[in-house]
């Protein structure tokens, strides 16, 4: 049944059309606006924090409260997205406003609390690199991390740690492992969950930030051993935090098939973008408020696809020939608008491609991200 729905995030242009797409109405919340988010939402109302890429708490509740204060069965709830996996205290504050479909808060909490995420795996014989919370006397092969990001900005060699980096208890520190960096995507009822697929991630480094989330290309086959001790932490960990709606499990693939897990994101992940289809959104509500899960097969797509982010190599401002230009390549989303600013490594856009197989998709982004770049460097 069509419903109107809240969508917050870093970017929410893919939960929106995930909704559109299966016949809702959509408010979108996010830091960007842009064409395509706009065009696939009844209205976008911005929450990003002044002079960063960061959600900005006071500015999500105003805009929760507004749309709690229509009453009635105006806006059924709101689904978060990226941006929310360190802010449990911002989702229980929108929770008292609207009704949060989703992981709950204190599951988010819980999940991403470093000590308790790995003590529950080395409980269970969950195989991962090795962490500490204090930094080694031997830096060497170590990064360090912070629980409450995404998309690996706040990664760094151990070695540039500055003394106290460590004191939060949302850092730690990681030993790096050899191997490819890849994720499973799943639907979680808060007790079990359904497997959607496996997808290699592009990681790359940006000056000082050795581990940048640049995309992600599947579904990819992987071992039969291997779908079954990743599907094995997936069950548990749904079971042990509560997890409820889309989420994804990051790991490394390493030699012999040996799997590293890394984190949950507790929240609708990118690599559903390569799954896109009708029924994601329609799944979300069932599995959060009627605990229903989809089959595993439900969703199962009939190619492989890619996604990934362009980010700005130096300054960069969007005039009406560069607008004109992304705009009428089919295979670039997250639309900036004519006048928009960036600097050097923030995000501009996203490309996507399909394939036979992974390589020839990751050859495609790649094509299209240095055409694009090409195009959008060139003075006008």
């Amino acid at each position: 049944m069509a419903a109107l729905l809240a969508v917050a995030a870093l970017s929410a242009r893919m939960l929106a059309e995930a909704a559109v797409l299966d016949g809702h109405q959509v408010i979108a919340l996010d830091l960007f606006g842009d064409a395509d988010t706009r065009r696939a939402s009844q209205r976008w109302q911005p929450i990003g924090a002044a002079g960063s890429v960061q959600i900005d708490g006071t500015r999500l509740l105003d805009a929760l409260q507004a749309l709690a204060r229509k009453g009635g069965d105006e806006v059924v709830g709101w689904i978060p997205g990226s941006g929310f996996e360190g802010q449990p205290d911002l989702l229980d504050a929108g929770a008292q406003l609207l009704p949060l479909i989703g992981t709950p808060a204190e599951a988010v909490r819980r999940v991403r609390d470093p000590a308790l995420f790995f003590e529950v795996l080395e409980a269970h014989g969950i195989a991962y690199p090795p962490v500490r919370a204090d930094a080694p006397a031997d830096t060497d092969g170590w990064l360090l991390k912070d629980a409450r990001a995404s998309g690996g900005w706040h990664i760094r060699h151990a070695h540039t740690a500055r003394d106290g980096a460590s004191a939060s208890v949302w850092h730690y520190f990681q030993r790096a492992m050899p191997g490819v960096p890849m994720s499973a995507t799943f639907i979680a009822n808060g007790d079990r969950a359904s497997l959607l697929g496996f997808n290699e991630l592009i990681v790359r480094p940006f000056g000082a930030h050795p581990h940048v989330y640049c995309g992600c290309i599947g579904p990819v086959p992987v071992s039969a051993d291997l779908a079954q001790r990743v599907g094995e932490a997936v069950q548990l960990l749904t079971a042990e935090f509560g997890l409820r709606g889309w989420c994804s499990l990051d790991f490394i693939r390493g030699g012999g098939d040996s799997i590293g897990v890394l984190e949950v994101n507790p929240r609708p992940p990118a690599s559903l973008l390569l799954y896109a289809q009708p029924g994601l959104i329609d799944a979300q509500l069932r599995a959060c408020l009627q605990a229903e899960l989809p089959p595993p097969a439900a969703f199962a797509p009939r190619h492989i696809a890619g996604s990934e982010i362009v980010y700005a190599r130096q300054p960069l401002k969007i005039d009406e020939r560069c607008a004109r230009y992304l705009a009428g390549r089919p295979d670039v989303h997250d639309l900036p608008l004519a006048g928009a600013c960036f600097d050097a490594s923030d995000p501009i856009c996203s490309l996507s491609a399909a394939g036979d197989t992974a390589e020839h998709v990751r050859a495609l982004l790649f094509a299209a991200r240095d055409a694009v770049l090409h195009t959008l460097e060139k003075p006008s």
